[in-house]
């Protein structure tokens, strides 16, 4: 199969074919838990001045006491004596009901509504693919619905603070939370995380957008400093943030666990009252992470707003010790005052404090809401390779499936944002230690790919061998019409990889039953990345993410051809580790000497700080590979499809604002969707390849649309520090239209005038 000529963009709407509206189109009872009530004020019609102007009389009629209780939340896991409407969640704030000030009851996360280890027995919600599959349909407006869904249950199950919205970029590809994110690329990432923001909210509730900021390793998160340059921060992380941000109005923004250049990002100065409140004029509250509280008057005075889940920090520092610290002068009352109103603009700008949630539990459209999961698995997924292996034919006798309990479900990532999804988990493995261990379990869907097989193909017979033995797993594979090995690279929050090699001699599995059929399809179910030593000897792969719990059902359709692959890879795929600006997440060697010492039945205090240099600056993923002149196995943006595309009649609009026409042509057999995009060279202080544009297109067989993409000139600048502000200078700018990184099909040059911008 052809190569498709194809990522997403930006600032119009998609347009979706009938087929996919309609799988899409969401019941009138999901509705009914996503939109406001009709007697709530439209949140449009709250001007900024109208929502401070309400916060400000609610703070002038609260009591110091009133205030401090806003400003530290409970950890309801660990909460003693708790109150009696909490339940067990992430987080829980109390009111002020005399004030209709609501009281915030936090849950994660970015995937679902999550209840990671039954918390709330018997209690599950819909669980969305990984946050990758979502980045990789590069679908603004699959975004905007998934983020609705799951405000939507969030609210229908009396939650009203979402802990979503995570937007760090991908640095390091065995990264343990990497699945969570959206990818490697600042406009992509605050493009999709800003849609997603934004649906939450449109349940009237909280969403957060986290974690602010470089959080982009999980070994020794608690100790590591991140060290970068601040123009490089600007035009990286920063940049996806501060893009998501004005597109989604976040209500609160998570600051993290790590230091950012030496200071804690939740007492970092730079971070929240430079950038975040000073720089963009963020109107919202600064919570912090669950434990990433250090002080009380740095921290206050620094720009955050909220201490999160107290009982996991070391003491409550916003409670009594900040009411003592106001009482001495060290943090001022128009600060405390400052940090409550910020909290009230956000429940009063949601329309969270005119709608309240619930007071028991709403019904929930979860039939519904799995179809919206389903679409996101479909569209997400990327096919990597296909030697005319597939789609697989309904036709066939003897199919096999192989590996990773794909008789019952489909693989989960770890951490905060897993959700017991609806149907349950036919395989949960406990952890034997380590900081994941207390919340993580290696957990399946209940999506069975071989019942989904069975049901596509029902003339076939379907069997299904663990894999465990590669021997008896080539035997299996021998004559039959067709062979879908499912590997697996399990990740969670709390831990990095090791390596993004396939555990548990997978490639020996692999390597073996290629050898009996050589129409062998590879399913990957990964939180990113993973060498491919066999590549060469496999017919197709697809690369399915965590597929989330209708995973199998989608992979069904997208190997027999039911659904057409339109997924684009939104991180680069290295052909080794070597490639990667560090060959492993640097704090390993810390790790492991406890570990070591540990097992020697020696004494060993906690990891010890350490810090990370990030050499590459912005050159994130893709620009760090064009910099290096490194092939990676798979470039970002790249995705096969079932037909194919060809681009056409490029035309570049010069100026002062960068915009490119050109036509997008279906010509292949089938219908399908593809994903053009625009990539510029630009940088005097370092040049880098960057993407400036995308935008999906759902095409008929032979049908042709003209696509045009505007371009944000900060995606162009250069971040000038000793000028605060952004500059792109006038000159000629190199560019081209094509289907992945490095694919330049439309070659062109924009001739640009010079501009500049504030923070």
């Amino acid at each position: 199969m052809t190569q498709p000529r194809r990522p997403t963009l930006v600032l119009r709407r998609l347009c979706l074919s009938t087929a996919m509206a309609s799988l899409l189109a969401l019941s009138p009872a999901v509705h009914a838990q996503t939109m406001p009530a009709k007697d709530s004020p439209p949140i449009m019609a709250l001007t900024q001045d109208r929502v401070w102007a309400r916060a400000d009389a609610l703070v002038r009629q609260m009591t110091l006491d009133e205030k401090i209780t806003y400003l530290h939340g409970l950890f309801p896991p660990q909460t003693k004596n708790p109150p009696a409407d909490m339940i067990p969640s992430a987080g829980y704030v109390p009111g002020v009901p005399r004030l209709k000030i609501p009281t915030l009851r936090e849950t994660d996360a970015s995937l679902g509504v999550a209840n990671q280890v039954e918390q709330r027995k018997g209690d599950t919600a819909t669980a969305l693919p990984a946050s990758l599959a979502l980045a990789g349909t590069f679908e603004p407006e699959l975004a905007f619905k998934s983020g609705a869904m799951i405000g939507g249950e969030a609210r229908a199950k009396t939650f009203n603070v979402l802990l979503a919205g995570g937007v760090n970029l991908t640095r390091d590809p065995w990264a343990g939370r990497n699945f969570e994110y959206l990818g490697e690329d600042p406009l992509l990432a605050g493009i999709l995380a800003g849609e997603s923001i934004r649906g939450v909210q449109s349940a009237n509730i909280v969403s957060t957008i986290k974690h602010f900021a470089l959080n982009a390793q999980e070994t020794g998160r608690h100790v590591m400093d991140a060290r970068i340059g601040e123009a490089d921060l600007r035009e990286s992380d920063l940049l996806a943030f501060q893009i998501a941000m004005e597109r989604g109005k976040p209500a609160s923004v998570m600051c993290a666990y790590n230091k950012v250049n030496g200071d804690w990002a939740c007492e970092n100065d730079f971070l929240l009252n430079k950038v975040l409140k000073k720089d963009w004029a963020y109107p919202g509250w600064v919570m912090s992470d669950w434990g990433a509280v250090h002080s009380t008057v740095k921290a206050a005075n620094a720009g955050l707003d909220q201490q999160s889940g107290q009982e996991l920090d070391k003491q409550i520092f916003f409670g009594e010790d900040l009411k003592q610290a106001v009482a001495k002068g060290e943090v001022t009352t128009a600060r405390l005052d400052d940090m409550v109103r910020r909290i009230l603009y956000g429940v009063i700008q949601t329309g969270l404090i005119d709608n309240p949630t619930p007071a028991s539990e709403q019904p929930i459209d979860y039939a519904g809401n799995a179809r919206l999961a389903q679409a996101v698995a479909e569209r997400g997924s990327v096919l990597l390779k296909n030697q005319g292996v597939l789609p697989l034919k309904k036709s066939a006798k003897k199919i096999v499936l192989i590996g990773a309990h794909a008789d019952v479900g489909v693989l989960s990532g770890g951490g905060s944002s897993q959700v017991r999804s609806v149907g349950g988990a036919p395989v949960e493995i406990p952890l034997n230690g380590g900081e994941a261990a207390s919340f993580v379990r290696v957990t399946w869907h209940a999506s069975s790919p071989l019942k989904a097989v069975q049901a596509i193909a029902p003339g076939a017979d379907v069997t299904y061998v663990d894999g465990k033995d590669p021997v008896a797993a080539a035997k299996a594979a021998q004559g039959a019409d067709a062979v879908i090995l499912f590997a697996w690279h399990w990740q969670t929050e709390a831990a990095d990889a090791r390596s993004i090699a396939l555990p548990d001699n997978q490639d020996r599995l692999v390597e073996a039953v290629a050898a009996a059929n050589r129409n062998i399809v590879v399913v990957l179910q990964t939180g990113g990345p993973v060498l491919m030593p066999w590549l060469d000897k496999v017919g197709a792969v697809l690369a399915a993410w965590y597929p989330g719990q209708k995973g199998g059902e989608a992979i069904a359709r997208l190997l027999f051809g039911d659904a057409n692959p339109s997924g684009r890879l939104p991180m680069t795929f290295p052909a080794a580790e070597s490639q990667a600006p560090r060959p492993s997440a640097p704090g390993w060697a810390e790790q492991d000497a406890i570990d070591n010492a540990r097992r020697a039945g020696q004494k060993a205090g906690p990891i010890k700080p350490f810090a990370v240099d990030y050499i590459e600056g912005a050159a994130v993923g893709y620009r760090w590979y064009e910099q290096q002149k490194l092939k990676p196995l798979y470039p970002f943006g790249y995705g096969l499809s079932y037909t194919s595309f060809t681009y056409a009649n490029l035309t570049v609009e010069d100026g002062a604002v960068l915009r490119v026409s050109f036509d997008v042509t279906n010509s292949g057999k089938v219908a399908g969707a593809d994903t053009p995009q625009l990539y510029v060279t630009a940088g005097q202080r370092k040049r880098m390849l960057r993407l400036a544009g995308f935008q999906k297109v759902d095409l008929a067989p032979g049908q042709t649309r003209r696509v045009t993409l505007t371009v944000d000139p900060r995606i162009l600048a250069d971040y000038d520090v000793a000028a605060k502000g952004w500059t792109l200078p006038a000159g000629e700018y190199a560019l081209y239209v094509g289907a992945h990184a490095g694919d330049a099909a439309l070659p062109g040059t924009a001739a640009l005038k010079g501009w500049t911008g504030k923070p």
